[in-house]
């Protein structure tokens, strides 16, 4: 009896992330970050105000896993004041702070030389779901990992596939959240109170797009019947708005393989749902699409995709491009970027600086050519070997909304009924 009691015990104290006694469990133990709160170490001193959160309504989602070009996974506002890039680069290129340019470019796979280069290509967004990534406060010099949750709200960094790469109110770089979504603990702490409107089935992990990606799809957090197109490395400036109102049919995908299933929803303004707890392969094939083909549906809505088999793996962060500091100069589109990706085959510029270690090898950096004027959605470059180019008609659409949670699990084939809900 005693031996029992002693087993029991110790199935207790792996809660806190280690394997569970079961041999499946697994708990990733997760601080929340809520928006407006200070970090204990922040790598900026916050109240020189480098970013400004806001307060947002986090919005559920279709798959917990969400690549960085779903159209409306981010916000923006009219006012470009939620991120200071300037202050940021001054910063870490000061040589006073150099130790912290060390550990900051460190964790981003970078060196201090390209900072500059590397800031000039961050864009800044606003969380619109509560988001998991790998935080890093400064700590004895260092860089120190723990996993996190932003509270939506919060104003970050994103890079040109989409991924968190910084916080801007502390300026700590961020790193994909590497647990499951679904085997989440969140502490609650540190000033760091539950917040309305948290739920852990609304918890989602971005992944990176495919490709690099000319602009963004933002929806405006103060007027969601707006959306607003910025262009990559462009701090609000250049924005241009489109009626996110506006609806568009869903395509026929039956047959398709995820990957270009996908390609042909993004390229609509459509966000992609799926059942289980990880990505489909890109070479799944789907069954089925909910609502079905035809229906009409507005810009950020989800499309539930049923698939089955597949063997591939998903998309991988792109490397780091050029490292030059000059900032974006290209004109501002009228009625957003196109949603198709460019049809030429001409490919883009090869240089490049050294990819970081955790990054695998991806296509070359995009020219500097200035966005297409078309629909309302990403506007990516061409793909990297032989994908095929999904083309499709310029769309307008409309507000974001979002549907119930999907359960975990990932069956071989999945079949996911859910009705999606205007917000």
């Amino acid at each position: 009896m005693i031996r029992r009691i002693a087993v029991l015990l110790g199935c207790v104290l792996v809660l806190s992330g280690l394997s569970g006694c079961g041999g499946d469990a697994h708990t990733f133990g997760v601080k929340a970050v809520a928006a407006g709160v200070p970090s204990l170490a922040p790598f900026f001193d916050e109240k020189q105000g480098l970013g400004q959160d806001a307060e947002v309504r986090s919005m559920p989602v279709q798959g917990s896993l969400q690549q960085g070009d779903t159209p409306g996974l981010y916000g923006g506002t009219k006012k470009p004041t939620i991120c200071d890039v300037a202050k940021l680069r001054r910063f870490l290129t000061d040589p006073a702070n150099h130790q912290k340019a060390v550990a900051w470019s460190g964790v981003l796979g970078i060196n201090t030389v390209q900072i500059p280069g590397y800031l000039d290509r961050l864009t800044p967004v606003l969380l619109r779901h509560d988001t998991l990534v790998q935080n890093h406060d400064y700590k004895k010099g260092k860089a120190t990992p723990y996993n996190s949750l932003l509270q939506s709200g919060i104003a970050i960094l994103v890079d040109e596939q989409g991924e968190p790469a910084a916080k801007c109110s502390c300026g700590n770089p961020l790193r994909p959240f590497k647990g499951a979504a679904s085997r989440i603990s969140v502490k609650f702490a540190d000033g760091n109170k539950k917040w309305n409107g948290y739920h852990a089935s609304s918890v989602v992990a971005v992944r990176p797009a495919p490709r690099r990606m000319e602009g963004l799809a933002l929806v405006d957090v103060e007027d969601p019947d707006t959306g607003i197109t910025r262009p990559v490395g462009t701090t609000g400036k250049h924005d241009t708005t489109f009626d996110a109102r506006k609806q568009h049919a869903v395509p026929d995908l039956a047959g398709a393989t995820f990957g270009d299933a996908r390609r042909q929803l993004v390229s609509s303004g459509l966000a992609v749902g799926y059942g289980g707890g990880a990505l489909p392969s890109d070479d799944a094939r789907v069954t089925a699409t909910d609502p079905p083909a035809g229906t009409e549906l507005r810009f950020g809505e989800y499309v539930l995709l049923s698939v089955a088999g597949g063997t591939s793996g998903g998309a991988t962060s792109t490397p780091p491009g050029p490292t030059s500091s000059s900032p974006t100069t290209s004109s501002p589109t009228t009625s957003g970027p196109t949603l198709a990706p460019p049809t030429s085959t001409a490919p883009p510029s090869t240089s490049a600086p050294t990819p970081p270690p955790s990054s695998p090898p991806s296509e070359p950096p995009p020219s500097s050519s200035s966005p297409t004027t078309g629909s309302p959605a990403v506007a990516t470059h061409s793909p990297p070997s032989s994908a095929p180019v999904i083309s499709s008609a310029p769309v307008t659409s409309a507000p974001v909304t979002a549907g119930a949670s999907v359960p975990t699990g990932t069956p071989a084939a999945t079949t996911v009924t859910a009705t999606t809900t205007e917000t």
